[in-house]
């Protein structure tokens, strides 16, 4: 299992709507698009620091080519839709790739 790994900032007054992209529109592509070609799942996380906000996004795959068939060949290139844009500040120009070595699921909140 792989997971791409992408850091991008928005400011404080663009946080929730960034967030509400991410949830109500990209992840939700994502599925429909790739749900058969090895797309397995994504965590976000935030955090507000010196007046903006960070967002680091977890997208998890079965494998580096399932990443290359939402991220193209060059799958270390963000993959930046217009809206997304509009929306963050500033972003990491590449991608981290991991392979997961271990896991457990985090106990019930």
């Amino acid at each position: 299992m792989i997971c791409r790994l992408w850091h991008g900032w928005t400011s404080t007054e663009n946080a929730a709507s960034y967030e509400a992209y991410l949830g109500d529109e990209l992840y939700p592509r994502l599925e429909r698009e790739l749900g058969d070609r090895g797309y397995r799942g994504h965590h976000v996380v935030r955090r507000e620091r010196d007046g903006e906000v960070e967002f680091v996004t977890m997208t998890w795959f079965d494998s580096l080519e399932s990443v290359c068939s939402f991220a193209g060949d060059d799958f270390e290139t963000p993959v930046i839709t217009g809206k997304a844009a509009e929306l963050l500040e500033r972003f990491d120009p590449h991608a981290a790739h991991f392979e997961l070595c271990l896991h457990a699921e985090p106990p019930d909140l």
